[in-house]
């Protein structure tokens, strides 16, 4: 792979990665229209690998919310009141909901990786769907001051279930939390602080199995390199080019854009041309 291809397979996957469209379904025709394709183990590798660039993004765009979040939490085991304030119960619902896609994704992990690419297309559409519906009849008045347990868990299943690929992470969540009446940015934002011990957790786990598979191909090693560096500077920006948009505007956009993506997906599958 060359740099060049390297330099956009990074801007899509940050782009992707935080957007609700599903970084999976654009990696593959992307990588495919650049002659890569998920088959390739090299291929695979560079795209678990630069996950953890927009991994970065989030730790960097949210560090002084994870600061406060932190320190909370120390504060009220040291003072004998874990849940004495909202950044320290925001602490112990994060970790709540982290649980359902840490042990699914442990006990699936083998057989969602097993997973034809035909799933991808239908769930592009049918979280299109589900996420339509979503904008169309929640009430999206809640904000982040009121996530409950109940709701924390709820948004984690929502994150379990992005496990399947074509689902979308951040589509889940974000479809999760407004059906739970949150607005867009509130979804948005605790789908955000919700990432950041899953994705750590997966990423150091899945870096160690692909770091191996280009030890010896130079060429992919520095491709990786500039994929990774991409995706982080590029996520950065467009975690806050969402949370402003969602202020002001509806999530139909993307759901456009998912049900156009996962028909076209299907087509190309169906002509062999993936």
């Amino acid at each position: 792979m060359g740099p060049l291809a390297a330099l956009l397979l990074g801007i899509v996957q940050a782009i992707t990665e935080f957007l609700p469209v599903s970084s999976t379904a654009h990696l593959l025709l992307v990588g495919e229209l650049l002659g890569e394709s998920l088959g390739d183990h090299r291929f695979r590798a560079f795209v678990t690998i630069i996950q953890t660039g927009t991994t970065l993004a989030v730790l960097v765009y949210f560090r002084e919310d994870l600061g406060r979040i932190a320190a909370a939490f120390l504060r009220g085991l040291r003072e004998g009141k874990p849940f004495g304030t909202f950044d320290a119960r925001l602490a112990w619902y994060i970790a709540l909901g982290t649980v359902p896609a840490a042990v699914l994704g442990k006990l699936l992990e083998h057989p969602i990786e097993a997973l034809g690419n035909g799933v991808i297309a239908f769930s592009l559409v049918f979280w299109g769907v589900v996420m339509a519906l979503a904008e169309r009849f929640a009430s999206h008045r809640r904000t982040m001051e009121d996530v409950t347990a109940r709701s924390a868990l709820a948004i984690g299943i929502g994150q379990a279930l992005a496990l399947v690929p074509g689902t979308s992470r951040s589509g889940s969540t974000i479809t999760t939390g407004m059906l739970l009446g949150f607005s867009r940015e509130a979804a948005a934002r605790f789908s955000f602080l919700l990432s950041v011990p899953i994705i750590l957790g997966a990423g150091v786990y899945k870096l160690a199995k692909a770091l191996p598979v280009l030890r010896d191909e130079p060429s992919w090693r520095t491709a990786t390199m500039i994929g990774t560096a991409v995706s982080a500077v590029a996520g950065y920006l467009v975690i806050g080019w969402l949370l402003r948009y969602l202020r002001t505007r509806t999530t139909y956009l993307f759901v456009a854009w998912r049900l156009v993506l996962g028909v076209l997906v299907a087509v190309l599958l169906w002509r062999g041309v993936l």
